[in-house]
């Protein structure tokens, strides 16, 4: 398989481009290392056995499209995003033009190119809005009312996955991944809580919790999320799939797991919630596992552990 990754030096893109390189596949990537970082792919440029390719360039650039349509990749997986959820909410404009424009400047590379699939990332977190905590952990029938332009953005690049499926045959994929940690995560954003929580840690510096800590999420190894992106550029042709473990875990028991893995005995500082913070999120993989043969297998302290060990070799 020829496949082209964007976002490919991100934390979860770059993880992914490992695997498909130690499949035997060609791999393109595009990243416009904003927040991507070539450290990242060191291990795919390394290896001169590798047929892999880089590319420095924004989603947001039509040359995109012309890039994709010359590397005529098989499958695109499409990761590429701006991720930030309170980015999103300051700078709408541009979460939508990095989104959504972005997204559809791959769309009509990969239609242009002949491409049999498109794989995205879409986000449980956001699509699905603010369910009853009744109703967790929810699947994808659940009714998508996204309350942040990232939520929005995701649930509009979807939409047109369906359009550009019914107008041009555009085979298609949409995975809505639940909370993914893992090795490479950034600790200085405000997403990944694992790795924030494992810099500090590692640092003897205190870990700050928002609100009381009961909130919880699905938390998701990322080389578990990597198996299911592998498996849909085969299988789920047509389809969102949840992609967690539909288990809810507290922050609290989050810390206390990433504590436990540093063995610290430090207690976290309490702050006041960040306004608009859901309360509770978990996905249904169900789907996930009956048309992507896929089910998520790292338990949540065997994974914290893998990151600290991580950081521990990768100090950032």
């Amino acid at each position: 398989m020829k496949a082209l990754v964007t976002g490919g030096a991100g934390f979860i893109g770059s993880n992914l481009v490992d695997r498909l390189l130690a499949e035997g596949h060609a791999v393109d990537v595009i990243d416009s290392l904003v927040t991507g970082s070539l450290a990242n792919l060191s291990d795919a440029r390394a290896d001169r056995d590798h047929n892999f390719s880089f590319h420095q360039i924004d989603i947001r650039e039509p040359s995109v499209v012309d890039l994709i349509v010359r590397r005529k990749p098989d499958v695109v997986f499409h990761l590429a995003a701006q991720a930030d959820v309170r980015v999103s909410v300051s700078r709408p404009v541009f979460d939508a033009q990095v989104n959504v424009i972005g997204s559809l400047n791959v769309l009509e590379g990969a239609r242009q190119a002949d491409s049999r699939k498109v794989v995205f990332a879409s986000s449980g977190g956001t699509i699905y809005g603010a369910p009853d905590p009744a109703e967790l952990p929810v699947d994808e029938t659940h009714a998508q009312h996204p309350v942040s332009p990232y939520g929005v953005a995701k649930k509009a690049v979807g939409d047109y996955l369906f359009a550009y499926r019914e107008l041009h045959a555009l085979e298609f994929a949409a995975l809505a991944m639940a909370n993914v940690y893992g090795p490479r995560q950034d600790p200085h954003g405000e997403a990944g809580v694992v790795a924030i929580f494992a810099g500090h840690l590692l640092a003897d510096e205190a870990c700050t919790i928002f609100g009381d800590g009961t909130q919880t999420r699905d938390y998701v190894y990322v080389d578990d999320v990597v198996d299911a992106f592998v498996r849909a550029a085969e299988r789920g042709s047509g389809l969102l799939a949840n992609i967690g473990t539909g288990v809810e875990t507290s922050v609290n028991d989050l810390y206390a797991s990433v504590a436990r893995a540093t063995s610290v005995d430090r207690a976290p500082v309490y702050a006041p919630a960040r306004p608009g913070e859901l309360a509770h999120s978990a996905l249904d993989p169900s789907r996930a596992a009956l048309y992507l043969g896929w089910k998520p297998w790292t338990e949540l302290d065997t994974g914290t552990a893998a990151v600290l060990d991580w950081f521990r070799d990768n100090r950032i």
